[in-house]
C-alpha cells in the first residue's frame, strides 16, 4: 500500500477534465465531473458539494445532551448529538460553540477537538469537526425559523436503547455515542 494517499502522485488520482454545474441551494451543490481514470478511460462522478459541519458531544450530570427532529430526507424523528452547518467563512470551533448553545441552550466554557470525518466520501466532500465538552453554563436556545426540535439528556443507557430502536442512527451520534462509551470505560477517547 502506498504511503501517499493523497495527490496528483498517487497511482489512482483521477484527473479532473470537465465540472458541469447541475444544482446550486441553500445549503449544498452538486456538479458532474468528468474524470480521466488510473487507466486512461473517462468517467463521471457526481459530487456533492457542502461547506462543512461541526457535532458536539456535550456531556452534562453524566449525560448527553441530544436534540430530537425530523428529518425529511429519511421520513421520520431523529435523535442526534448538536450540530449544524458551517457559516460561509466560520471557523468550525466557533461554529461548535454556536450550534451547542443554539440548538441545546447550554453553552460550552471549552471544547475539545476530537476528530473530523467525512460523511459520504463516494459522492459528497462534507467533512464534520466533532467536539467534545463537559463544561457546560446555561445559555439561550436560539434556533433558526425552520428549525423545530427539542432538548434532552440522556444516559448511555438510553442512548444504547435508542441505538437498538433505530432512533439514532446517523453517523456522528453514533460515533458520539461509542466515543463517549469508551471515554466511560477507559477515561479517554
Amino acid at each position: 500500500m502506498s504511503d501517499n494517499n493523497s495527490g496528483q502522485n498517487h497511482p489512482f488520482y483521477e484527473a479532473t477534465l470537465e465540472t458541469k454545474p447541475i444544482f446550486q441551494g441553500r445549503m449544498i451543490s452538486l456538479q458532474v465531473d468528468t474524470v480521466r481514470l488510473p487507466n486512461g478511460e473517462t468517467a463521471t462522478r457526481e459530487i456533492v458539494r457542502h461547506p462543512g459541519a461541526v457535532a458536539v458531544i456535550a456531556i452534562i450530570d453524566n449525560k448527553m445532551l441530544v436534540v430530537e427532529q425530523f428529518r425529511k430526507a429519511l421520513e421520520k424523528v431523529q435523535v442526534e448529538i448538536p450540530a449544524g452547518k458551517l457559516d460561509a467563512f466560520e471557523e468550525p470551533e466557533a461554529a461548535a460553540f454556536r450550534e451547542l448553545e443554539e440548538e441545546t441552550g447550554y453553552r460550552a466554557k471549552n471544547l475539545v477537538h476530537l476528530h473530523s470525518f467525512s460523511t459520504s466520501p463516494g459522492f459528497a466532500e462534507e467533512i464534520v469537526h466533532l467536539y467534545y465538552t463537559d463544561d457546560l453554563e446555561k445559555g439561550e436556545v436560539q434556533l433558526d425559523d425552520e428549525e423545530f426540535l427539542t432538548c434532552e439528556a440522556i444516559s448511555l443507557d438510553q442512548a444504547q436503547d435508542y441505538i437498538k430502536q433505530g432512533r439514532i442512527c446517523d453517523a456522528k451520534t453514533l460515533l458520539a455515542v461509542y466515543a463517549w462509551r469508551m471515554l466511560v470505560l477507559t477515561g479517554t477517547f
